[in-house]
């Protein structure tokens, strides 16, 4: 396959590893290697180069398309030489020089001789650095801090190696991102954006280095703290309400700020679907306390921290007329449309409503009025990959193109073993996703199951299809089958020792239909003395056994982000799983390979599940969690 050169309309880098925008494009080989010997940073591109995206809105926004353009055109280029660099670099780790590339870096050597790997491969090495080893285990530029995933493995986040410059590399897409919907809808410099922006619990390794999320490193990041101003990328929220560890004075200040602007705001958003329905409902239950504040004036005594007291002192004045608004508009039952009713000039929902999420798209529309839901990036805590090149679409036909500057891309056809390049994926087919990053992954399989449905030029664009091995998520949290039945295994053991009941057999539901969503399991007992019933009190032990269970992101989800609620049991009639069966059968199922779905989510399912319960139960507390990691 030709792929096109840049000699017409050539960057030039001093530093292939400086990622200022337009400053990180590798070219051919001897271009990167002149190019590491100068000090200067120049950039060429053609002024006469055109996006085909549209036109800009600006002229930072032409540079950035015309920037798209570039790294799109030339997929395959950037790629070989991005590798050529990360194994230049890394060269002298004590992980490549394992596997003896005897200086090479072309991508066939590179391929045969190291294998694709798994966290739990790395983990040894992982576990050196957390400790405080400082030698070049993975990456020759120092592990800066740990990021932590929302992927578990026994039971604890995994932890990602990172690097300084990383946090260049993911401020240079973000940097992409308004531009391109500028290109959709016009005129979001005269507004601001109502964003629900938390920090999460962080801890530090035992040799000294943060373990946080990516989102967690990146607010409290100079990048983000001392942002210069850029009118198209104005927020309602000020840092100090962002940056608050405590979930309900953040939430309860961003939203006073939210309310307090409301004719400015013209996007209105969180990371995920799921956050924006919980800040819908944080004002379902707290808009007279709200009011109260905009009405007097003063901010609400539960609401401490010094730096959100202090910068609201600034922001929060009387307003009656404001208060009688919101007291008008909340206080009725009907909260269809609410969010255009409060923030009239909304033009789009800024959330990721594509995988796990997409359950929380009927919920979204009936609160928004049917307001367009623009998902504009896919990144991890791993790497930042891409971004939707057309973030107005439906969310049913989002795709992310990948940006071939952001690491080295190899994909796994679903069934089969051999990774193919970036460019040499095929539209329609289904692939796992291989990432090799500056920070020391190589060859690592992130998890994510991806289908192409075409290519922007050379690059092709994905649609997020799921996370490998993931049966149950309402929000950040990842249960997998195996997690699920060792926590119903626990749960078991208290029913048999305390009533001699077993489980006889089980299945469950991620059920959104609350705010926030929680887990459901449909338990069949097997109840061998008929006068020792399980009591509710038993039942709802085994809820909290369940929970105690599952795995940190789960438990840190429930306990300090309140973004899942309690646990929820339904014991069902006996017989319902041999109706379950049956009902299989009648689509078309075969009896002899039949086997009990761990988790549902077809409606006529869920409603016969829910038609034969008998009994439901809930966690009665929150199970145990802190920041801090269990030693293996």
């Amino acid at each position: 396959k030709h792929i096109p050169t840049c000699n017409k309309h050539k960057l030039s880098l001093s530093n292939p590893t400086s990622l200022s925008l337009f400053s990180f494009f590798p070219l051919h080989k001897s271009e990167t290697k002149k190019s590491e010997s100068r000090k200067d940073i120049t950039m060429a591109v053609d002024s006469s180069l055109s996006s085909p995206l549209g036109p800009p809105a600006c002229e930072k926004d032409a540079k950035a398309l015309r920037f798209i353009e570039e790294m799109t055109r030339n997929a395959d280029t950037v790629q070989e030489n991005l590798l050529a660099e990360i194994l230049r670099r890394n060269a002298e780790t004590e992980y490549l020089r394992r596997f003896n590339l005897g200086g090479a870096t072309d991508r066939d050597t590179f391929k045969s001789k190291l294998p694709i790997i798994t966290y739990e491969d790395l983990q040894p090495e992982i576990q050196r650095i957390a400790d405080g080893d400082r030698s070049p285990i993975l990456s020759a530029h120092p592990i800066s801090e740990f990021l932590t995933s929302s992927g578990t493995s026994a039971g604890e986040r995994k932890l990602m190696p990172t690097i300084q410059e990383e946090l260049d590399r993911r401020q240079l897409l973000y940097s992409l991102l308004m531009p391109v919907m500028n290109l959709y809808v016009p005129g979001l410099d005269k507004g601001k954006g109502l964003y629900f922006l938390f920090v999460k619990s962080e801890t530090k390794t035992p040799g000294g280095l943060p373990a946080r999320p990516v989102l967690t490193s990146y607010y409290k990041s100079d990048k983000f703290r001392s942002r210069p101003y850029d009118p198209y990328n104005v927020y309602t929220s000020p840092n100090e309400a962002i940056l608050c560890a405590d979930s309900f004075q953040s939430m309860y200040s961003q939203m006073l700020c939210g309310l307090l602007d409301r004719l400015s705001v013209l996007r209105v958003g969180a990371v995920f679907a799921s956050g924006l329905l919980r800040a819908i409902r944080f004002l379902q239950l707290h808009w007279s306390r709200l009011a109260n504040d905009i009405e007097s004036g003063s901010l609400d005594s539960e609401i401490t921290d010094p730096s959100i007291r202090q910068c609201m002192s600034d922001i929060l004045k009387p307003d009656q007329h404001l208060a009688e608004f919101i007291r008008q508009e909340c206080q009725t039952e009907n909260w269809e449309g609410i969010i255009t009713r409060i923030w009239p000039n909304t033009k789009y929902l800024d959330v990721i409503v594509t995988g796990a999420m997409a359950q929380y798209i009927p919920t979204l529309e009936y609160y928004s009025g049917g307001l367009p839901m623009a998902c504009t990036m896919y990144a991890s805590s791993e790497c930042y990959f891409g971004l939707n090149l057309n973030p107005m679409s439906k969310p049913s036909e989002v795709s992310y193109t990948i940006m071939p500057n952001m690491a080295y891309f190899e994909f796994i056809p679903l069934g089969g073993s051999k990774a193919v390049e970036l460019v040499d994926v095929k539209i329609g087919k289904e692939y796992e996703l291989v990432v090799t990053t500056y920070a020391g992954l190589c060859r690592y399989r992130v998890g994510d199951i991806l289908r192409v449905t075409g290519f922007h030029n050379s690059a092709p664009q994905f649609h997020f299809v799921r996370r490998k091995n993931v049966l149950l998520s309402i929000d950040s949290d990842k249960t997998d089958e195996s997690e699920l039945q060792k926590a119903v295994e626990n749960a078991s053991k208290l029913l048999l020792k305390e009533c001699g009941t077993r489980v006889a057999e089980y299945t469950s539901y991620a059920d959104t239909s609350t705010i926030p969503g929680h887990y459901v399991l449909y338990w069949e007992l097997l109840v061998r003395d008929g006068e020792r019933q399980p009591s509710h009190d038993t039942l709802t032990r085994c809820c909290l056994e369940m929970e105690e269970s599952l795995n940190s992101v789960y438990r840190q989800c429930r306990v300090a982000d309140n973004s899942v609620g309690p646990l929820e049991i339904r014991v069902v009639r006996n017989g319902t799983f041999e109706e379950l069966m049956d009902y299989a059968i009648s689509r078309g199922a075969s009896i002899n390979q039949y086997k009990v779905p761990r988790c549902v989510n077809f409606t006529p399912i869920v409603e016969l599940l829910d038609s034969r319960v008998v009994s439901a139960h809930f966690s009665p507390a929150l199970p145990h969690w802190t920041p801090e990691r269990r030693r293996r």
